[in-house]
């Protein structure tokens, strides 16, 4: 039985970690949700990007390990005034163990500590479970526009937080 107290969390890079970001992507939204490889090239693309533009003090990424394996993670990319969520997965076996919860608070203590005033996070309406805990840490939807870039027909959506006054 997995316990939540047996999965580390770190937020280095170490090599390895973007295969491993996108091979979790590429099985889970390929084995549950049917997305094509168009899905896993658009991953691919923008974990390039997020490894360019990653800056340690603006930046983060959150890595789920168990018995030495990446099992999740979720990462925050700077985008100037706002940070972009990204890279929000879990394998199916560590969902419901509070680790979502774990990463959306550690996400969002970073993002407020370095001083972001919006979020914002790019997702799908068949993400249903993702879109419940995104609420519920105050994001908002803003956007859904109908799309058959994955494969079936779906609606890519824009969440957004923005700090209270």
């Amino acid at each position: 039985m997995i316990r939540p107290e047996d999965i580390s969390i770190r937020t280095e890079f170490r090599q390895g970690d973007i295969s491993a970001i996108l091979s979790l992507h590429s099985e889970i939204y390929g084995k549950e949700y049917g997305y094509n490889m168009n899905f896993e090239a658009v991953v691919a693309k923008s974990l390039h990007e997020f490894y360019e533009l990653y800056k340690p003090d603006r930046s983060r990424v959150w890595l789920c390990e168990h018995d030495g394996r990446i099992v999740g993670s979720v990462a925050l990319l700077d985008r100037g005034e706002a940070a972009q969520l990204r890279y929000f997965v879990l394998l199916p076996d560590y969902r419901g163990l509070g680790l979502g919860n774990r990463l959306m608070t550690l996400y969002m203590n970073f993002m407020r500590e370095v001083g972001y005033t919006s979020s914002y996070l790019l997702t799908t309406d068949d993400l249903s479970e993702a879109a419940h805990l995104y609420k519920k840490f105050g994001f908002e939807l803003v956007s859904s526009t109908e799309s058959d870039a994955y494969g079936d027909r779906l609606h890519r959506q824009r969440y957004e937080w923005r700090i209270e006054d």
